[in-house]
């Protein structure tokens, strides 16, 4: 943890980390939330103290949370203690109980966000409410249903709503627990950059381990906050224990969270001008080069009809594909990322050629 944490701290002097919520994933008994609560009201950086209170299971048999009994020891301790705690809803009786007990703040887990039907429902009970919302993206990397779940609770008339990334559920995640795919959060902040974007790296990466270098790279992504379990003994703990940092190794990470410095200066500006006005030039060259490549995919099918040949030929395409990633290798490119590219302009490629003569 050490390691991660120095390097992470080479990246920190610029970054915007506003808003820290850190808590256990479950309220596992009245001691476990005292001591963390103990420990986290101590940290002035937190701002909330998440807690897991009602934990549904992919599978039965399972710690499925406390219910009401945790929800009355974190009213009894945010009033010891000076805290705010915040926790997940999935129907509108847990909306309910938390407002009966004070709690102000709620989140809406990824499966919620994913269906429609039941943040419509949460919709309906939080009405009229003041309280705060932090909408999880959904399982899927389909970010017009996250966009869909905040809409849906501003219509609803819920004005402090928060965005958290907590990756994705993918047949290949890298090593991951859950998918970083950092291309969807930053879409959600291009279609509404005035909802504050936070991340959770425990539920991306699935193992202690990880959360620093994805605290990282959420930092480099300009990133406004961090969603963090913690826990007093996470080797002991009911759910996602692997996951949980220890109340040492949180405070480790956030005593490495440098100062905050302003994003702009006259000097940064000025180093970064020319390297960027180098680049607009260059993504010119390349739309000039895709524009003319698709110009060729307009002759070929010309071609390829008075020919009477189909428009995909697999081995054309195959030999294509092995040439341009040797290539790619060559001058440094990521194989992975090359792929991707290609199969991009081929799709467009192909639609232009049937396309032809419409």
């Amino acid at each position: 943890m050490e390691k991660i944490v120095y390097l992470c701290k080479l990246f920190y002097a610029t970054v915007m980390i506003k808003t820290i919520i850190a808590g256990p994933c479950s309220v596992e008994s009245r001691e476990q939330l005292r001591i963390v609560t103990e420990a986290l009201a101590a940290m002035p950086r937190v701002g909330l103290i998440r807690a897991g209170v009602w934990k549904p299971r992919t599978r039965p048999g399972g710690f499925e949370g406390l219910g009401e009994p945790a929800l009355q020891w974190m009213q009894a301790f945010a009033a010891e203690y000076g805290v705010r705690y915040c926790c997940e809803v999935a129907t509108p009786d847990h909306v309910a109980l938390c407002q009966r007990y004070g709690i102000g703040t709620v989140w809406i887990g990824a499966r919620t966000t994913g269906n429609p039907f039941m943040v419509g429902e949460l919709c309906a009970a939080l009405r009229g409410s003041a309280m705060q919302v932090l909408v999880k993206n959904p399982t899927s990397p389909d970010v017009r249903l996250w966009l869909g779940a905040i809409e849906r609770l501003r219509q609803c008339g819920i004005a402090d709503i928060s965005a958290v990334h907590r990756g994705f559920e993918m047949y290949h995640n890298h090593g991951y627990r859950n998918a970083p795919l950092w291309e969807v959060p930053m879409t959600l902040r291009r279609e509404m950059p005035e909802v504050p974007l936070l991340c959770d790296p425990s539920h991306i990466g699935g193992s202690r381990e990880l959360v620093a270098p994805l605290v990282q790279t959420a930092s480099q992504f300009d990133f406004d906050g961090l969603m963090v379990e913690v826990h007093p003994d996470p080797d002991a703990a009911l759910t996602d224990g692997p996951q949980q940092l220890t109340v040492a190794d949180f405070a480790a990470l956030l005593d490495n969270l440098a100062p905050l410095a302003a994003h702009r200066s006259p000097l940064t500006e000025r180093q970064l001008e020319p390297l960027r006005r180098q680049i607009d030039e260059i993504d010119h060259e390349m739309l000039s080069l895709l524009a003319r490549r698709m110009e060729m995919s307009r002759q070929i099918a010309f071609v390829k009809r008075d020919l009477n040949l189909p428009v995909y030929q697999s081995d054309r395409w195959s030999d294509v594909v092995a040439d341009r990633l040797q290539q790619a290798t060559g001058l440094g490119l990521d194989a992975d990322f090359t792929r991707a590219l290609l199969e991009k302009i081929h799709a467009e490629s192909m639609r232009v050629q049937l396309n032809v003569g419409e």
